[in-house]
C-alpha cells in the first residue's frame, strides 16, 4: 500500500474529443506539430482536424514529419533546433507511441540550453547532464492503442551510432487526447502489435515487484479488457466499441508506468529492435513473451499473479500459473501473431550475446523490478527459446 500518484495531464478521452481541443485554453501562439514520416495522419483525417481545431484556438502552427517508428537521437535533435528556429511556444504530438515520444523529448529540450538529447539522456553512453528549465507545454493526441505514452513522462529514443535504445525522462503532457475515431484505419498486423504492448505494459507491471495496490487495480482492468476486445479490434478493425476499449487499456498502460514499471522483457526487447530497428516494438515483445513469463512461472517466481492475470484474461477456474501462458499463447492465436519469427527482420542467434550485454548497458535499470533476478544466462536462454 505505497505508491505516488501524480498523474497531472488532463485527458479528454472518447470519440469526437480531438473535435473539443478548441474549447481547452489555448497554450501559446504558434504550435510545433510533430508527426511521423508515414501518411497515417492524411488517411485517418486527424492532421486536417488538428489543423481546423489550431484555426479555432488562433494558434499558428508548423509540421515537422520525420519521425520513424523507432525514434532516432539526430532526427530529435533536428525537431528541436527547427522549432527554436520557428519561435514555437508549444508543442503537439499526433501519431502513435513514437511520435508521441519524439514529441515529450523535443517540448522538453527546446528550452534547455544544449541541443542534443542524447546529452540529458541518464542511461549507457547518455550524457547524464540534467535539466534545467520546464518543458514548453505538450499536447500528445495518440491516434493508435499501444504505448500509453499520452499520460506520462518518459519517451523511448534510439542512439543509431550506438545501437542503444533506451528512456529519457521529461515533462508530462499537459494535455491527452485519446480518440477512437483515428484509430479505425490501423492495419490489422499493427493493431496487434500495438495492443500487446500495451498487455505487456500491464503485465510486466502486474509481476513487478514495484507492484502495489493502485497499479494492481490499473493493471488487471487492462489485462481484462484486452484479452477480450483486441482480438475483435484486430479482426474488425471498424468495430467502434472495440477500438475504444483497447485504446482504454492502452491509456492504463500508460497509467501502470505512472504508479508502477515494467519489468526487463521491455529491456530484452529494446536491445532487438536497437539492432534492427525496422522490427515494430510489440512484435519483438510478442516474440519474446511466451519464453520470458514462462522463465518466471518455471521459477514459481509470482504464481499467484499469475494465476491472478489468467482469471482476468477469462479464465476464471485458473488455479496454476501456467493457465497465465496458456491464456497468453491463445490471445496470440486469436490475434493471428502467434507465429512471428525473428529470422524474418533478419535476426540471427549469434546477435543474442552482444544483445543481452546491451541489454544490461542500455536498459539495465528495469532489471531490478523482475520478480527474480536474471542472469545474462537466463536472458541468453530467453532470447534462444523465442528465436525461429
Amino acid at each position: 500500500m505505497s505508491f505516488t500518484w501524480h498523474i497531472p495531464t488532463k485527458i479528454l478521452f472518447g470519440a469526437g474529443k480531438l473535435g473539443e481541443l478548441h474549447k481547452e485554453s489555448p497554450l501559446g501562439k504558434k504550435a510545433l506539430v510533430v508527426i511521423s514520416n508515414g501518411r497515417s495522419t492524411k488517411t485517418n483525417g486527424s492532421l486536417d482536424k488538428l489543423q481546423d481545431e489550431l484555426k479555432l484556438w488562433g494558434a499558428s502552427f508548423v509540421v515537422f514529419n520525420k519521425i520513424a517508428a523507432n525514434p532516432i537521437a539526430p532526427t530529435v535533435d533536428e525537431a528541436i533546433a527547427f522549432g527554436r528556429a520557428e519561435g514555437c511556444d508549444f508543442v503537439i504530438g499526433l501519431g502513435g507511441g513514437s511520435v508521441l515520444d519524439a514529441a515529450k523529448a523535443i517540448a522538453t529540450m527546446i528550452p534547455q540550453e544544449g541541443s542534443r538529447v542524447w546529452d540529458y539522456i541518464m542511461f549507457g553512453t547518455g550524457g547524464k547532464k540534467q535539466l534545467t528549465a520546464s518543458a514548453l507545454p505538450y499536447v500528445a493526441i495518440t491516434t493508435s492503442a499501444g504505448t500509453g505514452s499520452e499520460v506520462d513522462a518518459g519517451a523511448v529514443i534510439t542512439n543509431p551510432d550506438t545501437n542503444e535504445k533506451t528512456a529519457f525522462f521529461g515533462g508530462y503532457p499537459v494535455l491527452a487526447i485519446v480518440d477512437p475515431l483515428y484509430m479505425l484505419t490501423v492495419p490489422k498486423h499493427f493493431t496487434a502489435y500495438q495492443g500487446f504492448d500495451a498487455f505487456f505494459h500491464n503485465a510486466e507491471g502486474y509481476i513487478s515487484n514495484a507492484r502495489n495496490e493502485a497499479s494492481a487495480m490499473i493493471e488487471l482492468t487492462a489485462i481484462s479488457k484486452l484479452a477480450k476486445y483486441l482480438p475483435v479490434a484486430v479482426n474488425d478493425g471498424k468495430n467502434l466499441e472495440a477500438r475504444t476499449q483497447v485504446a482504454f487499456a492502452n491509456t492504463l498502460g500508460g497509467f501502470s508506468m505512472d504508479v508502477c514499471v515494467c519489468t526487463s522483457e521491455h529491456s530484452l526487447e529494446h536491445a532487438l529492435s536497437a539492432y534492427h530497428p525496422e522490427l515494430p516494438h510489440g512484435a519483438g515483445l510478442i516474440m519474446l513473451s511466451v519464453a520470458y513469463f514462462s522463465h518466471f512461472v518455471d521459477a514459481h517466481a509470482c504464481d499467484d499473479k499469475f494465476i491472478d492475470m489468467a482469471r482476468a484474461m477469462g479464465n476464471v477456474n485458473a488455479d496454476k500459473p501456467e493457465d497465465f501462458i496458456t491464456a497468453l499463447k491463445n490471445l496470440q492465436k486469436a490475434c493471428g501473431v502467434d507465429n512471428l519469427k525473428m529470422s524474418d527482420w533478419g535476426i540471427t542467434p549469434d546477435e543474442f550475446p552482444k544483445m543481452v550485454q546491451n541489454t544490461r548497458d542500455a536498459m539495465g535499470f528495469l532489471l531490478q523490478f523482475d520478480p527474480v533476478p536474471l542472469s545474462d544466462d537466463d536472458m541468453l536462454n530467453i532470447y534462444r527459446k523465442s528465436y525461429r
